[in-house]
């Protein structure tokens, strides 16, 4: 797949609008013609917006240490799988490291693929789960008691939460593909997965979700979702990829599907910020035409996730020996979607990247160097980038599992299990996650959130 692909399809990339030209789109979006000024929608103050490649809050640059912590909500449900105790402690950690952002789950769909996580936000029908809606209330409230943020995640591109293969899995009669099935093998996970953009009944269902999710009310505070301060951005889905294989013809159905559930939670919400919630270039067919297509006007920030294991670029056996080669390579890749972010205009998050414990070991005992040493390394990028000025402003580790152990001997989330990690439910439990324990990879992460708020 070469970068010609922008010359295939036409969908209005460009530099970024103004904030008066994603107005005049929200209203064409709904058949208007552009809002007079006495009818804008007015913007509650604390949200974060984007001008040109950076983020504010107020007049202020906004650059934020994160977190993945996809389980904030099963944490806050009022339910025999909640902890609202553990949750207010995991928070006051993150608060005291400097970490003021979040990245959770706020969807996750009942299936019947391996891995997949339950209970879930939602079934086939429209009966939403209300424990676990709750519990998205009460994270919210919570952080915005610490003037911390969400960054919302609504689908996902694997089975670990159900996503879009549940969605295709109601829609075209219960027909499904496991993911690292060998009977199956990659990328036939990929390529059915993105059958989902074309099909009109399952994005149908998907859009149902988002018109509930970004329209809701607190049950606890009152606060409507599109006027919280503790939400900064809604995601699209988690590693959205129009498949793995360019012949198959999912692009199109791809580009269109970005563009039309942005315009739809624009329409819902024009005050929080929208992202795709890709990965990059790795992701969306290893091309730039690619990711450029994925990125039209209606997409307020760029992110990339970097897994040096799962990309290959590392060996678990020695990392030591590999360290070199993986750093290479990540900053190869962190170089490329900085000068492409420059060029769309966007700013830029390392949203995602996890490394192994020394040995691969999944146990909290064992060592962090060589973790410690990528953490210093990728969060280094991240500085490096907003001191010059550039789009690279932000960053957010893979991820937090604070006081939460496995629950049993071989690391294996099972059903029922209820100390959620930060660690999926398809993944071993202590894979990437960082624990309470880690007072090494905790200082990296204290250093560098100082660092980025030093800025200015």
């Amino acid at each position: 797949m070469t970068d010609t692909l922008h010359e295939q399809f036409t969908v209005g990339v460009s530099q970024k609008p103004t904030r008066r030209d994603a107005i005049g789109s929200i209203g064409a979006a709904l058949g208007l013609t552009t809002l007079p000024a006495a009818i804008r929608p007015h913007r509650p103050a604390g949200l974060v917006s984007v001008t040109g490649m950076r983020f504010e809050l107020g007049s202020a640059p906004y650059r934020y240490m994160g977190t993945n912590m996809w389980y904030g909500a099963y944490l806050g449900a009022d339910a025999d799988y909640g902890n609202r105790d553990r949750l207010r402690r995991e928070l006051d950690r993150l608060r005291v490291l400097g970490v003021d952002n979040v990245r959770v789950m706020c969807g996750s769909e009942a299936s019947p693929l391996k891995g997949a996580v339950t209970p879930t936000f939602r079934d086939r029908s429209t009966r939403f789960n209300q424990q676990l809606l709750g519990g998205l209330d009460y994270l919210l409230v919570e952080l915005r008691r610490r003037d911390m943020r969400a960054v919302m995640c609504i689908n996902n591109f694997w089975e670990w939460s159900g996503g879009m293969q549940a969605y295709l899995y109601w829609a075209n009669g219960g027909h499904y593909v496991d993911e690292n099935d060998p009977a199956a093998p990659w990328p036939a996970y990929a390529d059915f997965t993105a059958q989902f953009y074309a099909n009109t009944r399952a994005v149908a269902m998907a859009d149902d979700y988002v018109r509930a999710i970004v329209g809701r009310t607190n049950s606890i505070s009152g606060r409507r979702y599109v006027e919280d301060p503790a939400i900064m951005a809604w995601q699209l889905a988690n590693e959205p990829r129009p498949g793995e294989t360019a012949a198959k013809g999912y692009l199109p159905a791809y580009a269109a599907w970005i563009r039309s559930t942005a315009r739809l939670i624009k329409s819902i919400d024009p005050h929080h910020l929208v992202s795709t919630g890709g990965e990059g270039v790795i992701g969306c067919l290893g091309s730039e035409g690619c990711l450029t297509l994925a990125t039209p006007p209606e997409i307020d920030y760029m992110s990339i996730h970097i897994w040096p294991k799962n990309f290959g670029w590392i060996n678990v056996d020695d990392l030591a020996g590999s360290r070199a080669a993986g750093q290479a390579k990540s900053r190869s890749y962190i170089d490329q979607h900085i000068t492409l972010a420059t060029k769309l205009g966007r700013p830029l998050v390392l949203e995602e990247f996890g490394y192994p414990r020394d040995g691969g070991s999944y146990d909290p005992a064992a060592t962090t160097i060589e973790r410690d040493t990528y953490y210093r390394f990728a969060m280094d990028a991240v500085v490096e980038d907003a001191m010059r000025g550039g789009p690279l402003s932000a960053v957010s580790f893979w991820a937090w599992n604070g006081e939460a152990r496995a629950q049993h001997s071989d690391y294996v989330f099972r059903a029922g299990d209820t100390n959620w990690l930060g660690d999926p439910s398809h993944e071993p439990q202590g894979y990437y996650g960082v624990f309470d324990t880690d007072r090494s990879t905790q200082a990296v992460i204290r250093e560098y959130a100082t660092a980025l708020r030093r800025i200015g």
